[in-house]
């Protein structure tokens, strides 16, 4: 299945696309796409036996949020691909670098993102994520992906001076709103057959920026799960980030970062595609 929340920022209603990539409203089987929803069998069985031809269909112009809401925990993962340690002038990782990204953060895949007042290094990051579906502590490699849901677009945008030198953890740079636009789609795990395999571009104004794939992960996804459980308990709806490849802004020679009316797209193989326009948003004095 490929779920969707569709409508204003707040009041969005769950969908689900149909054969032909059209979105199908199911409100009357859900309420929405929450953490409590995707941990309800009844309720998946019930949306993936739907017949989706004869559901409502959703207006084309509107709006599309975030396609999971409620979300706990948003974890990212850094320099998770050799080539883009490279860029970034760091060493390949012996573990895992984690950190966090507030969930304040979410917005939807064709929101605009804001240039706060201040930030002169904001830079784009395409990445895969992937969302937990049974709660998971200290799990196994080999049972790790039973407790995947499913999987989506994330924008991981961040702030390159606020992330490296302002003092302290990253999630400075990582975490103003709008810096994580997830979606268009939460695409369930049947339907993508090998994480490790999928294309991911991003383009900048027309520009292609980044142009690489998950085969070149440091540490794949069951691995991610798997060890991020070590140290924390992984509840439904939690989302990780794993890693952006190289072409960000920070390792162009000289550096290149976002401007006021730039426009981002992002595709990752099998979950659609993300669209935002950089907007500055001036001071409130």
């Amino acid at each position: 299945m490929k779920l969707l929340r569709c409508g204003p920022a707040g009041a969005e209603r769950p969908a689900i696309l149909d054969q032909d990539g059209r979105a199908r409203d199911i409100s009357d089987f859900v309420d929405d796409i929450t953490p409590t929803s995707i941990a309800d069998a009844q309720i998946l069985a019930r949306l993936g036996s739907l017949d989706t031809s004869k559901l409502p269909l959703v207006e084309t112009a509107v709006r599309l949020g975030a396609p999971i809401a409620n979300v706990g925990k948003l974890i990212g993962v850094g320099l998770n691909y050799s080539d883009h340690a490279a860029e970034s002038n760091l060493p390949v990782p012996k573990e895992p670098i984690l950190f966090m990204k507030a969930t304040s953060a979410i917005s939807g895949p064709y929101d605009d993102v804001e240039l706060p007042p201040g930030a002169e290094e904001v830079d784009w990051e395409v990445e895969l994520g992937f969302v937990i579906g049974k709660r998971a502590k200290a799990v196994s490699l080999s049972e790790a992906l039973e407790h995947v849901f499913g999987y989506l677009i994330v924008n991981d945008v961040s702030e390159r001076c606020w992330q490296a030198r302002r003092e302290g953890q990253w999630m400075k740079g990582k975490s103003h709103d709008t810096f994580a636009p997830l979606g268009p789609w939460l695409v369930t795990r049947d339907e993508i057959v090998d994480p490790q395999d999928l294309r991911m571009t991003l383009d900048v104004s027309g520009v292609r920026r980044q142009n690489g794939s998950t085969r070149t992960m440091i540490f794949g996804v069951a691995y991610l799960l798997h060890y991020i459980s070590q140290f924390m308990t992984l509840e439904i709806g939690d989302i990780i980030t794993t890693g952006t490849p190289p072409g960000v802004g920070l390792g162009m020679k000289p550096p290149v970062y976002l401007k006021d009316g730039d426009v981002m797209r992002l595709t990752v193989d099998g979950l659609g595609h993300q669209q935002q326009s950089a907007i500055a948003k001036q001071a409130v004095r």
